[in-house]
């Protein structure tokens, strides 16, 4: 109430007018100069303070915005980078995988030729074996059939003879 009645006191100190239709301008300028220098005494410094406060605010603001714009400029980096190892990293697992099947194609190869070799060998040694087996079969039907003829009485050496060209 005590700052209104400072304010109001200008206005009617110098608005009083004498009646004779002079014009009161000096007092009336004086009135507002005074009116306008109280109005900056007691408003100046909060709207300074308050001005300062949203520079500060707004300068914190940018600042926080910098930040987190440097921050992400940074971890993008960083992923960049993560992305270029991983990527190497990638490569070499292709080479690497390239590599090892090229070993397991060649290790499979040569185990099947091994496999081979081996049952070509089985093979030939059942061959031999079945080759051994059907001579005795026929030099046995061949003896029976001889032994069973009661008609044909042949020499030792006709029977050598006989069983030689069956044989071959």
């Amino acid at each position: 109430m005590r700052n209104f009645l400072i304010l109001a006191f200008p206005f009617y100190a110098f608005a009083a007018s004498n009646g004779n239709g002079e014009y009161d301008i000096i007092p009336r300028a004086i009135n507002f100069i005074l009116f306008a220098a109280i109005l900056y005494y007691f408003i100046a410094t909060p709207l300074k303070n308050f001005y300062k406060g949203r520079i500060a605010k707004i300068s914190s603001k940018m600042n926080e915005i910098q930040e987190k714009l440097i921050a992400s400029k940074n971890h993008k980096l960083e992923m960049m980078k993560k992305l270029d190892l991983a990527k190497q990293d990638a490569a070499n697992a292709v080479a690497l995988a390239r590599k090892e099947a090229e070993i397991i194609a060649d290790k499979i190869d040569s185990e099947t030729k091994m496999e081979l070799k081996a049952l070509e060998k089985t093979y030939e040694e059942h061959k031999e074996y079945e080759t051994r087996r059907m001579e005795k079969e026929v030099i046995q039907i061949v003896l029976e059939e001889i032994f069973e003829d009661k008609d044909l009485q042949l020499q030792q050496k006709e029977i050598l003879n006989i069983m030689m060209k069956k044989v071959s």
